[in-house]
């Protein structure tokens, strides 16, 4: 448990491989003369990214949001915000694949917060505050060389004189 509250678990159960599943045909209406197609919700639209109406970690708005923190007079172009989000998506996408394979390596069918941590900590050496590991790990204190030692000896020897 963390400062947050219990952790977060996904079943893994439902998810027979990693692989994603291909992308189904949309139902078609059945009126002989409509041209309308019934979008299903949650598919991938246009340059398959998904519909901004399905659940996305970083929406466009957020992109612009966290633009004008940076800077309040900074303006991305259309091309460049959609380039950050895609790029966002696929390091999403490429986490939660690479902690679901931990979890299953685990022999787990349930991927934990540490599986995420894990491969955010070995792979992308980041470190997510607040989410910290419940061991506490010792610092490891950086061997001195035999040349520092003697470097260290010599500045200690000049300053007492």
């Amino acid at each position: 448990m963390n400062q947050f509250g219990p952790s977060t678990l996904i079943n893994l159960s439902n998810f027979s491989s990693i692989k994603p599943e291909p992308a189904s045909t949309p139902p078609q209406s059945s009126m002989a003369n409509s041209t309308t197609v019934a979008k299903m919700p949650g598919t991938p639209g246009a340059g398959g990214r998904l519909s901004p109406e399905s659940n996305q970690v970083l929406t466009k708005k957020k992109l612009q949001d966290l633009v004008r923190e940076v800077d309040p007079n900074e303006q991305l172009d259309e091309d460049v915000e959609e380039m950050l989000l895609q790029i966002a998506d696929d390091f999403i996408e490429s986490v939660v694949t690479a902690a679901c394979q931990l979890a299953r390596h685990r022999k787990s069918n349930t991927l934990e917060v540490k599986d995420v941590q894990l491969h955010l900590e070995r792979q992308w050496n980041m470190w997510i505050p607040g989410f910290g590991s419940e061991e506490i790990r010792p610092y490891k204190k950086a061997c001195t060389t035999e040349a520092h030692k003697q470097r260290m000896a010599l500045i200690r020897k000049t300053t007492k004189k």
